[in-house]
């Protein structure tokens, strides 16, 4: 199986990492952040992985995009497969998702890395 690394960042603080694969959660699902119980949350908590996963359309996602992994370990060049998806502020949506992608891919023998780039940054304000 191959080796993956999933990035989660923040549109809002910088530009997406170089990746295989780049995933733009930031218009399709629903925001924890317009959540004033959520917004001071970050994926490390139930509530958000919760109110993220919830959201339909978004298991679909994690499954299309563990399937392009795949996809892109079968093919005839060796090397890490590096996935990077993103939300606005990189606190709720991307990890969430990075978090559940990488539990998928793992129980699907994949050795998973992760790295949340702005989960630690202030709350965007917008």
């Amino acid at each position: 199986m191959a080796v993956v690394k999933i990035v989660s960042f923040g549109y809002l603080h910088d530009a997406p990492p170089t990746a295989h694969l780049t995933i733009d959660l930031r218009h399709h699902f629903r925001d924890p952040h317009v959540s004033p119980e959520l917004r001071y949350l970050t994926a490390e908590d139930a509530p958000v992985r919760a109110a993220v996963l919830a959201t339909p359309g978004i298991n679909d996602l994690i499954e299309a995009t563990a399937a392009a992994v795949t996809a892109f370990a079968s093919g005839p060049s060796a090397g890490a497969v590096t996935v990077a998806d993103g939300c606005a502020g990189g606190r709720h949506r991307a990890p969430a998702f990075a978090l559940a992608l990488a539990e998928r891919l793992t129980a699907a023998g994949h050795r998973v890395s992760v790295r949340h780039r702005d989960l630690a940054k202030p709350v965007v304000q917008r």
